[in-house]
């Protein structure tokens, strides 16, 4: 709890500064391509099939329950079996996910963006409401579902280096999210996006818990 508390506000940071910076603003231009190019709107028509819709949503639950039960999971496991490192791999899973839905409403607050309907309908995919709450901060750009499962995903990525493994697996499963999102919720640049901001803060909380786990260690 009291690294968790104590590199949280660096780590926020750490999101928006240097070359991380970058990918912020590359996760910009590709939306802006994505959308202008019309790939939004023929990617979201080309993913109505039932089917598909039906195996795909699932996702959107997964995304939704996950990231609040596996931190508790890891902390409480942690203190039951008297593992350290345990628990610092659920506050560090913690940290991320938090950082990712604060990112993630941040950027909705500024952007307004419609969400896709259940239906075909208009074409929604070019409307953004730039401005101050002017869409909320649970639906629009970037998907929060895909934001956290990457960040989630490339903290256990860069905490363990040697069980590469278990990186993959959780990359694997940020992808089912954020392509589930994708095809059901959210539109194809909202998980473009969120998958940018959440492996930059995966790999920024990942780094710091790491680097602090060795600084004890030694």
């Amino acid at each position: 709890m009291k690294l968790f508390l104590s590199t949280l506000p660096g780590n926020i940071i750490d999101c928006f500064k240097a070359r991380m910076a970058i990918w912020h603003i590359i996760a910009i231009l590709l939306t802006f391509i994505l959308v202008t190019s019309g790939f939004d709107w023929g990617y979201f028509l080309s993913t109505r099939a039932p089917t598909l819709r039906a195996c795909m949503f699932p996702a959107v639950v997964i995304g939704g329950l996950l990231p609040f039960v596996l931190p508790l999971i890891l902390i409480a496991c942690g203190h039951v079996t008297g593992s350290a490192g345990t628990r610092q791999v659920g506050w560090a899973v913690g940290q991320a996910e938090l950082i990712g839905a604060l990112v993630a409403a941040a950027y909705k607050a500024l952007t307004g963006r419609a969400h896709p309907s259940f239906d075909v309908g208009a074409d929604l995919s070019r409307t953004f409401r730039f401005g101050v709450l002017r869409g909320g901060v649970f639906w629009g750009w970037p998907s929060s579902h895909t934001t956290v499962a990457f960040a989630m995903a490339f903290t256990v990525f860069t905490l363990f280096p040697k069980q590469r493994w278990l990186g993959y697996a959780s990359i694997a499963y940020a992808f089912y999210v954020g392509l589930g999102v994708s095809m059901t919720i959210h539109w194809f640049s909202d998980f473009v996006a969120g998958a940018i901001f959440g492996t930059v803060i995966g790999v920024v909380v990942g780094k710091s818990f790491l680097t602090s786990q060795q600084m004890v260690e030694s």
